[in-house]
């Protein structure tokens, strides 16, 4: 957005979140797979101002590392020992350029529905009128605990009062201060100075620059949001799970008219930044998060968490776990799989039922069917690994890799002993432990000749259910009417 004015953007994360109860500062709780202070700076930067500034206090590092990694063109400003969001405000206008001379924004960072377009019809109403300041205000049918907006008979804004210091008339009033504000920068450099703290809450409240602004004449005014969930903050977890909810429908609604079918959108959970392709199908109890991508035609789930994964054009993927893997065009994974970091199967092959797969890259056409292990492998193309097939990647020290060639065929049970490396067309035997490499065309057996004790259960197991079952069966007659 173009503005005609220089503007700037405060964006207030000061605050300690006390209701989350939580370690983890609440504006870096996430939501469809983002902190929540990325979805309110997304909507800053499409402004386009010439300044962002970040206002930040509680748990100061991990939030600007997270800011600065978002928008690293941001000024971080720390707040002081004095509380409220009139001190903070006052601190960022402090920290723009003394010959800045536009208009400033104020949006809070918990507040994750305010989107760009809002915040663009707040900020045309209120240059516009030639306001010294706008708000974002909603009629609500419960405003308990919200600031309430004061009006003239006129319709202009007289002030904002807390609820915890409104009168009794006061709290009557159903239409609510949302936190979000346009001012001009001469206003809040005229009236932030003359904020106290004499409230309920011993507090710089910035709201009460209105009522400063009003008494000394100035117009203030006000834009009601027809949808009042867009200006919900979020204050504790199960406000976090409502919003996860109505972002998580509207990312549903999306992709399924982009022609993608969700079978259940209730159980089905994806997160903002995943993409999908056209006539995909996602079935229920699937999480997509990160920046999983899904191929067109591809069929991913029931019971299905894909972390930052890929996966390709008619692609089937069921009952997986898969972080930072890649699923080639036409390849199938699952039932029970578990694709751990660095798998990458290409296309038409195979990870079946039970198997666990990590730093491996398997081939063209390539299968590892069932109940196996293979970490730290090369997989050529159109090579089959048996059922129950371990690659012992680690000797207590370090990670060594295996290779399997092109065309091989594994026997089942077999361990690969790392680092070792199976030729092209190769083939090994059931139970084969392979230590030493195996050549082209070659066949791999480490199995001793079978040896039958004949009697040891008689003589080692005397009186029990087993020996009386042999002695029964070496006891029977043949067809000859000799015994066994």
């Amino acid at each position: 957005m173009s503005t005609s004015r220089p503007l700037a953007v405060v964006v207030l994360a000061a605050g300690q979140g006390t209701r989350m109860k939580s370690s983890t500062p609440k504006v870096l709780h996430r939501l469809a797979g983002l902190p929540l202070i990325q979805h309110v700076l997304e909507s800053a930067a499409a402004l386009q101002p010439q300044h962002l500034v970040a206002v930040v206090r509680h748990e100061r590092d991990r939030v600007v590392a997270s800011v600065l990694e978002m928008t690293p063109e941001a000024l971080v400003v720390d707040q002081d020992e004095v509380p409220g969001t009139g001190r903070a405000v006052e601190q960022a206008v402090a920290a723009l350029p003394a010959d800045f001379e536009g208009d400033v924004v104020v949006v809070s960072a918990d507040v994750p529905f305010i989107d760009h377009r809002t915040l663009g019809e707040l900020l045309e109403q209120h240059r516009g009128a030639s306001s010294g300041a706008t708000l974002l205000s909603a009629v609500v049918p419960d405003p308990t605990g919200y600031g309430r907006v004061v009006r003239h008979g006129d319709g202009s804004v007289e002030a904002i009062v807390e609820h915890k210091d409104a009168t009794e008339a006061q709290r009557g009033i159903a239409e609510i201060n949302s936190g979000t504000y346009a001012f001009t920068v001469a206003a809040l450099r005229t009236h932030l100075p003359r904020v106290g703290s004499a409230n309920a809450q011993g507090e710089k409240y910035v709201t009460d620059v209105v009522g400063l602004l009003t008494a000394a004449g100035s117009t203030v005014g006000a834009l009601a949001v027809d949808e009042a969930w867009r200006i919900e903050g979020i204050n504790d977890r199960v406000q976090l799970a409502a919003a996860a909810r109505r972002l998580n429908d509207r990312i549903v609604q999306h992709w399924q008219r982009e022609g993608v079918t969700v079978t259940d959108p209730q159980t089905v959970w994806i997160d903002r930044d995943v993409s999908i392709g056209r006539d995909a199908e996602i079935l229920p109890g699937t999480q997509l998060r990160g920046a999983t991508s899904i191929g067109a035609g591809a069929v991913v789930g029931p019971d299905t968490t894909l972390v930052d994964t890929e996966v390709g054009d008619g692609a089937t993927v069921r009952r997986t776990d898969a972080t930072l893997a890649v699923v080639g065009p036409g390849a199938s994974v699952g039932p029970f799989s578990y694709l751990r970091p660095g798998t990458v199967l290409h296309a038409d092959g195979k990870i079946g039922a039970f198997v666990e797969t990590k730093n491996a890259e398997i081939g063209v056409g390539s299968k590892v069917p069932h109940l196996s292990y293979v970490g730290d492998t090369v997989v050529g193309e159109h090579s089959n690994i048996g059922a129950g097939t371990i690659t012992a990647n680690y000797d207590g020290v370090e990670k060594h890799r295996t290779v399997v060639g092109s065309h091989v065929r594994t026997g089942s049970h077999n361990v690969f002993v790392a680092p070792v490396r199976i030729g092209d067309g190769a083939y090994s035997g059931a139970g084969t432990v392979v230590r030493k490499d195996v050549p082209a065309g070659a066949l791999a057996i480490s199995v001793a000749p079978q040896r039958n004790a004949a009697g040891w259960v008689e003589g080692n197991r005397p009186g029990t259910a087993a020996a009386d079952a042999a002695a029964r069966a070496t006891d029977a007659p043949t067809t000859d009417g000799a015994t066994a």
